[in-house]
Parts: C-alpha cells; structure tokens; sequence
C-alpha cells in the first residue's frame, strides 16, 4: 500500500475511484418516501490524505451505494465553530473552502461541483428558526471536514449539501442540535456528524500510545451499543484514553450529532467500516 503522505500522484487514487465508479454514482437511485428514514451517519473524514487512500476511498464509496441517494445532505464538520448557528453557501458549485495548509498545490484545484442547494437550506432553516437565530454565509463553502467525505461517498456531486456550524464544542449542544435535525431523515435528508473516532496526533510521535486510542475506540462502540447517551456526553471523565485519543473536543462531539439525530440509542446501530489508519480509529457508524 502506498504512503498516503508521499503519493506518486496526488490524489491518485481519488481519480482512479473516480474513473471507475462514476457512471454507476451517476445512476444510483434517488430515495423515495417509500424508503423510510435516512439513517443519521457519523463519518471519519481525514485530511487530504484520505484522498490518498484507494482502502478509505472505497469504502466511504460503498457506504454511500449501500442506501438510496438522499434529497440533499446536511452536514456537520469537526472544522466549522460558529454562534449562533450558520449555514455554508448554498449556490451551485460554490468554491470549496480550503481550511488546511502544508499539502501539495494539487489538492487546492480538486473540485466539488455540488448542485444548488437554496431549497434545502430554507427547509433546514425552517427546522430551526423556532428555537434560535440563523445565519447563511455567502462565501465559505464545504470544508474538508464536508468536500473530502462527499468527494468518496458521492463522486457525481450530484446531490445537494449544505453544512451546519456547531454551535459550540459541548457534547450536550450538538445531541441537541442532532434531535432538532431528526425529522429531516424522513424527508430523504441525509444528517452526517464529521468528525474522527480517536484524533491524536501525539501518536504520530509515541506509537505506543495507540493502546490508549483502541480503547477509547472499544469504549464509544460499546457506549452506543448500549445506548448510554450520557456516558458519551460525559466522555472525558467516562472514556479510557480520552485525554490521548481527543485532546479537543471538535472530532469527537459531531458523534453526538449522529446519535442525537438518531431515532432511538442503542438501536439500529452499525460500523459501515472502522480500522486504525496511522494509529487512529477510522470507524464510521451509522444510526436508524
């Protein structure tokens, strides 16, 4: 396997998926009322490197066919802070928003042509409008927290997305924030928290700290599993590792988003795939 931080080709393998999978992206069936509820997904998005890796690409690629192709996408990103509550902009093919720094020129000319997604962000705003005031950016468009997730799971950028600040980094606002979103999945919405199960880069330094990110990792699964809303809420005095495996709170609490979004905790809940990727948990879940 190649090292994603040294590719021969940058972004290679994001234009080999790209190659192979999108005529059949292109016909992927739209949802239908008959569908039911889009279940919510907790996503682990990577940096540019994600685009690096053929394993990671496919399958966020996977999960994406594995359900209907949703109305639109609202999405919550680990990099995008704002009170009161903000909406990205909506326009078609609005410029992406380049929020690292480091890389090779190449990832700073990817694309993501996502369609107009007004209509969408007048529905979201109409979920929320009752309980606070919300603010529509003009110009920042999809961060890599949002584009680099989308790019995989939905490479003909055919469906409309909007991304939704955090209104803060407490646990407990985003479970909030998820359970006023909830109503959108039966409308063919699809609800993403992107984040990262475990985001340590002192592990990058000490190897042997990967111990403390695998159970962290163990610890979220088993947490959900059970339904134990406030152990995760309370997930730094309740987690093993959790001073390792999130030194800030902004990768981990777009989980809670997911499972606030989610029709019951503990029920309904899958791994669409979860690995350790450079001593981190990659895992992803999603909710019913």
């Amino acid at each position: 396997m190649s090292d994603p931080f040294n590719p021969k080709v940058p972004a290679g393998a994001y234009d080999a998926l790209l190659a192979d999978v999108l005529p059949q992206a292109r016909e992927q069936r739209l949802w239908e009322p008959a569908d039911g509820p889009l279940p919510s997904l907790f996503v682990s998005h990577g940096a540019p490197p994600t685009l690096d890796d053929a394993d990671w690409l496919r399958d966020l690629y996977t999960w994406g066919q594995s359900m209907p192709k949703p109305r639109g996408i609202v999405i919550v990103s680990a990099h995008w802070e704002n009170a009161p509550l903000a909406i990205s902009a909506s326009a078609a093919g609005t410029e992406l928003y380049y929020d690292f720094g480091g890389f090779h020129p190449r990832y700073y000319e990817l694309k993501y042509r996502s369609p107009d997604a007004s209509a969408l962000a007048h529905q979201v705003a109409g979920s929320l409008a009752d309980t606070e005031p919300l603010h529509q950016f003009v110009n920042r468009g999809l961060d890599h927290g949002a584009f680099i997730p989308m790019m995989a799971m939905y490479p003909a950028a055919d469906v409309p997305v909007i991304q939704l600040s955090m209104p803060s980094m407490n646990p407990a606002a985003l479970l909030k924030l998820g359970e006023r979103l909830r109503s959108l999945r039966q409308e063919g919405i699809l609800v993403i928290g992107s984040g990262f199960m475990t985001h340590s880069f002192a592990v990058f330094r000490h190897p042997e700290l990967i111990g403390h990110n695998q159970a962290f990792d163990t610890w979220a699964v088993d947490a959900m599993a059970r339904g134990d809303v406030d152990a995760l809420v309370d997930y730094r005095a309740k987690a093993p590792g959790a001073q390792v495996a999130h030194p800030t709170a902004d990768h981990f609490v777009p989980l809670l988003l997911t499972l606030g979004a989610a029709s019951a905790p503990g029920q309904g809940i899958e791994t669409a795939f979860g690995r350790m990727v450079m001593g981190n948990s990659i895992r992803s879940m999603q909710m019913a």
